[in-house]
């Protein structure tokens, strides 16, 4: 909301004196709500250059990051099928393998040669308390490893077991376990084969020394069997055979077959979370300390798949030792007999951020898992990540840089629109005198350099204003130059110069406001009121044919003086308010919906309605006018804009002639009541309808220019030794923007007089 706030110059005492009106303005604001959103955006977008990037980065942004997750969830699902088709492989690879081990355990099993060398050792088993040394001693014994050792190294068994139902040892391919007694996993898994004719034990640790792939004989290698049964003549079971793998060379390798790209592996783990096969990272693990650091140290049937909560590969340490820790994500979502995946990405045993899928092989008790890690899997990812991050980032440098740049060229400008000022010359224009600043531009008293003419110059800095600022100045120069009624103040020029300052060069005005008028002089009598509303309805007159709604009439825009010996002549001011009827206007620069006006002086419906206003808005502001010249006072006042508002929409006036206790000429006050009706159909349409009437009126005494300059004449003379005025309106713009400058100027009689 924005108010014009007067501004009274005295020559001699220099001190400033406000009128009534200027102190209801401290407390009154103009009720101006500002224009849309877009309005000026054009402009601005081509004098901020370094708004652009940012615009660009807010494009690009939305978009890039829509694509960037889009590519992610594209990834995130590619990976997932990939993770899965490798589990998926590599279980399928382990269940030919298995298959192909019992297959071979049976063929094994089903050599008739076999049979009756092991029911002579079940005899010599069941027919001594200490049997040992016999079955080690046996013909029998000697003859099975003659028969088997050829085949087991052709098919890549590197020894056997021959196990009775009650659990002894009867044969092997050495000597030591023979006549003890299984227990443990290994008894469960020839029991087992008894029960289910053959199967294949997942990887333990053999409690005998074997021989490892170096041929050097070592305790607690892993081991594993594959277990068929032995039947006799009538098919009955009589003992298991098992042949026994090394799993770091066939177990393994087979789930190392498929892997993705540098840092995938696919292992297997118990119920416990106990690797069951090797890691590829068995050099790392033991930097980490997950491993000794022996070269005979493996991660088979060693390390836990636990989650050490931190990543130990940058050089991190766990707080909680290893048996503290929980099982991985996949590994703890495993050994429940779930099957699954994880994308997301989590804690591998090193710590290292993983992405895997897994399957729980029931029939075979243990886990299969491929994992691969998270900055490999997504690598695509993060370059796309990194390069739109880049990219934003030289965007907002590029903004930064060109904001840079701008401020100083504004600040160039700026010094050169200053010495432009210093010059005292505005292209045709030479600058005599400061008569005002306003918050949004100063005001000179200038001279054309040909025609020798005073002027009034009104500059607008426009690096120092909103855009909406300076498009309301254009649009107030615009529709002003467009109305030549003599009671309207006349525009010589406008334009831009060189350094970028606006400016435009109106008529030179010397007198006063009428609000000035009245609160100087008092009220003033009917036939000089009905003279000088007659002139203000005249330029209203032009404009409501035009199709304008000025929408902003008051005392202090209808300026009083002199012209071509005419005294008591009206200028109408302050266009900036003015709204185009019939779609004319910019659709862009004013709300349609937007309250525009001085409260005092405002329509009902410019109020409630204010995009309903017409010409009859400026039919009530005139007949308020013409009231204040009356009475002295407003029509209607309060403690607030608001009272005032609900009175204007609400309240019925009080006759001018009860307010001011002078007579009234009856026509003359039924008239300004008509006129300010609450509904505008009970008004004249428009100021020529009003200007009618005011014509027709009866009783009203005649009022002459020639009663004008002998008024003018006694208060000049008065006056003369003591001021003139220089009358500065100054238009406030709502929310803390730069004001718009409305400006009525007169010769002030002291040059240094103080302004505001």
């Amino acid at each position: 909301m924005q108010d014009p706030q007067t501004v009274q110059a005295r020559s001699k005492s220099g001190q400033i004196s406000k009128s009534a009106v200027g102190r209801v303005s401290g407390v009154l604001s103009r009720v101006f709500l500002s224009a849309s959103a877009l309005q000026g955006t054009g402009r601005f977008l081509r004098r901020q250059l370094w708004a652009w990037p940012i615009i660009a980065a807010m494009l690009v942004g939305g978009p890039g990051w829509w694509v960037h997750r889009s590519v992610e969830n594209a990834m995130r699902a590619q990976r997932v099928a990939e993770l899965n088709v490798i589990v998926d492989a590599s279980v399928s690879a382990l269940h030919v393998w298995m298959g192909e081990q019992r297959i071979n355990a049976q063929l094994f099993a089903a050599d008739e040669q076999l049979r009756p060398l092991v029911t002579e050792l079940l005899t010599i088993a069941a027919g001594a308390k200490k049997a040992e040394r016999d079955l080690i001693q046996a013909k029998s014994q000697e003859l099975l490893r003659q028969r088997l050792k050829g085949r087991l190294a052709l098919c890549g068994y590197v020894g056997y077991f021959i196990v009775s139902p009650d659990g002894i040892v009867l044969a092997a391919d050495q000597d030591a376990p023979i006549g003890n007694v299984l227990a443990g996993y290994r008894k469960q898994i020839f029991d087992r084969a008894l029960a289910e004719v053959s199967m294949v034990s997942r990887p333990f640790r053999s409690p005998l020394l074997l021989a490892d792939e170096n041929g050097e004989i070592r305790a607690n290698l892993p081991t594993m069997f594959a277990v068929a049964v032995l039947r006799d003549d009538a098919g009955k079971p009589i003992a298991s055979l098992g042949l026994r793998i090394r799993p770091e060379d066939q177990f393994t390798r087979i789930l190392q077959v498929v892997r993705f790209g540098e840092s995938g592996e696919t292992y297997a783990f118990d119920k416990n979370g106990l690797m069951l096969s090797q890691s590829r990272f068995d050099d790392d693990l033991k930097q980490f300390g997950l491993l000794a650091d022996q070269p005979d140290v493996r991660s088979i049937l060693t390390l836990e798949v636990r989650d050490p909560q931190v990543d130990m590969s940058r050089g991190e340490r766990p707080t909680l030792r290893r048996g503290d820790q929980p099982l991985t994500r996949m590994s703890a979502d495993a050994v429940q007999g779930k099957a699954g995946h994880d994308a997301d990405g989590y804690r591998d045993y090193r710590g290292v951020p993983n992405v895997g899928a897994w399957r729980w092989l029931d029939e075979y008790d243990f886990g299969v898992a491929t994992e691969v890690d998270v900055a490999e899997a997504f690598r695509p990812v993060y370059i796309l990540r990194r390069a739109f991050r880049v990219m934003m980032a030289l965007l907002v440098a590029s903004a930064i840089g060109i904001f840079l740049a701008m401020l100083y060229i504004s600040r160039q400008q700026r010094a050169l629109q200053k010495a432009t000022l210093a010059a005292k010359q505005l292209g045709q224009y030479t600058l005599a005198e400061k008569l005002g600043t306003g918050g949004m531009g100063t005001v000179y008293k200038a001279r054309h350099a040909m025609l020798r003419r005073p002027t009034a110059v009104k500059l607008l800095n426009g690096d120092k204003i909103s855009d909406a600022a300076v498009t309301r100045f254009e649009r107030e120069v615009q529709l002003t130059s467009a109305l030549t009624h003599p009671n309207t103040v006349a525009v010589f020029d406008f334009g831009r110069t060189p350094d970028g300052i606006l400016y435009y060069v109106m008529e030179y005005l010397e007198g006063l406001n009428l609000d000035d008028l009245v609160k100087r002089h008092g009220p003033l009598p009917a036939a000089r009121m009905v003279f000088l509303l007659k002139q203000v309805c005249g330029a209203l007159s032009e404009a409501h044919a035009s199709g304008l709604v000025p929408r902003d009439i008051k005392p202090a825009n209808s300026f009083l003086t002199r012209r071509g010996g005419l005294y008591d002549f009206v200028k109408v001011l302050d266009f900036g308010l003015v709204k185009a009827l019939a779609g004319v206007e910019n659709a862009n620069l004013t709300n349609p919906n937007a309250i525009a006006g001085t409260p005092l002086y405002m329509s009902p419906e410019a109020i409630s309605q204010p995009d309903q206003v017409d010409a009859g808005t400026d039919v009530y502001a005139v007949a308020a006018v013409g009231y204040y010249l009356l009475t002295g006072a407003p029509v209607f006042t309060g403690d607030s804009i608001m009272e005032i508002c609900m009175k204007h929409t609400k309240a019925a006036p009080e006759p001018p002639s009860a307010r001011s206790g002078i007579p009234v000429p009856a026509e003359l006050e039924a008239l300004l009541l008509r006129c300010l009706a609450k509904a505008p159909a009970d008004r004249p349409k428009d100021a020529a309808e009003l200007l009618r009437a005011l014509e027709a009126c009866a009783g009203i005494p005649a009022w002459t220019f020639d009663d004008a300059a002998a008024w003018w004449a006694e208060h000049e003379q008065a006056d003369r030794s003591t001021e003139k005025t220089l009358l500065l309106n100054v238009a406030s713009e709502p929310n803390g923007a730069m004001p718009v400058a409305d400006i009525t100027m007169a010769y002030p009689a002291d040059r240094n007089a103080d302004t505001r």
